[in-house]
């Protein structure tokens, strides 16, 4: 009679032994996205992180065979100091409230596990999804006010200029605008970085998912990414601008403001797909004329 053990599947035993690395991974990042669920997940500038989570979650489970892939080559070496690494930049973050460590630390964490139970050619499988921790890490205050106040100027001033052209009576002080008889600050919210940020995000993952072969074609991609977020903010910004010019400052502040972030955000994925369609046509039809 076959015993109970030698009658379980290989992907039986490979669910088996990554219980163990689940209940870890659950007891240390529960308290911590619970944390970031309440506090920084209901800002503007970390919104777009329970998304992001679900995104990683979906691509692990998506390219889950390769955890139970047989044969395999196991790193213990490599796979355990990495872990280390990661355990100990969680205990730093969570301990000192740092939550660019505490949340970044998941990325060494599961790859340290990856590369310790399946080796390396598994973990560039899961490549993509450890890279993506990336966008669900606050980034620290420096950063952000380093780019913040640059970007605020230079929108301040292409709206100015773009509005002043158009026969539009304005003018500006640093960051402020004036239009008629209004004012109208250019808040941080209204830099671009937000949306730069969340449509890179995007983005790659449009990229990750469509793995177009022509690497000219993920460059220009690539590299179009910040540009057309930046433009659609500028366009987001003016229409703004002018809906509080010709309606008051009721109708610019009310509820087309708090709506006009997502439909920026959804014009430039659209710019960005829109993109990625023509230069699928264009590009590919050469690569082949030059076989």
């Amino acid at each position: 009679m076959t015993s109970i053990l030698n009658a379980r599947t290989p992907q039986a035993i490979g669910y088996f032994d990554w219980l163990p690395v689940a209940v870890g991974l659950l007891v240390l990042y529960v308290p911590i996205f619970y944390q970031a669920a309440t506090g920084f997940w209901q800002t503007d500038e970390g919104g777009h992180g329970p998304i992001i989570l679900a995104v990683i979650v979906w691509l692990i489970w998506r390219n889950r065979a390769a955890l139970f892939a047989v044969p395999y080559q196991p790193a213990p070496a490599s796979g355990v100091a990495l872990l280390v690494f990661g355990l100990l930049l969680y205990v730093v973050g969570s301990s000192h409230g740092i939550a660019l460590f505490a949340i970044g630390a998941l990325a060494p964490i599961f790859a340290g596990a990856v590369l310790a139970m399946r080796g390396w050619k598994v973990l560039r499988v899961f490549w993509f999804p450890i890279f993506f921790v990336a966008f669900i890490v606050p980034l620290p205050g420096t950063f952000t006010d380093a780019l913040t106040g640059p970007l605020k100027q230079l929108v301040s001033e292409i709206a100015e200029q773009v509005l002043y052209s158009a026969g539009y009576p304005i003018g500006r002080n640093g960051v402020t605008l004036t239009i008629g008889q209004y004012q109208l600050l250019v808040a941080d919210a209204c830099s671009g970085l937000n949306t730069m940020f969340s449509l890179s995000a995007l983005g790659m993952l449009f990229m990750y998912l469509t793995a177009r072969a022509s690497i000219i074609h993920n460059v220009i991609m690539l590299v179009s990414i910040l540009p057309i977020a930046f433009v659609a903010n500028v366009v987001r910004v003016l229409v703004l601008i002018l809906i509080t010019y010709h309606f008051g400052d009721e109708a610019g502040q009310g509820y087309l403001h708090g709506t006009s972030g997502i439909v920026l955000l959804m014009v430039a994925l659209t710019a960005l797909l829109v993109l990625d369609s023509i230069l699928a046509r264009v590009i590919k039809p050469r690569a082949a004329s030059n076989r």
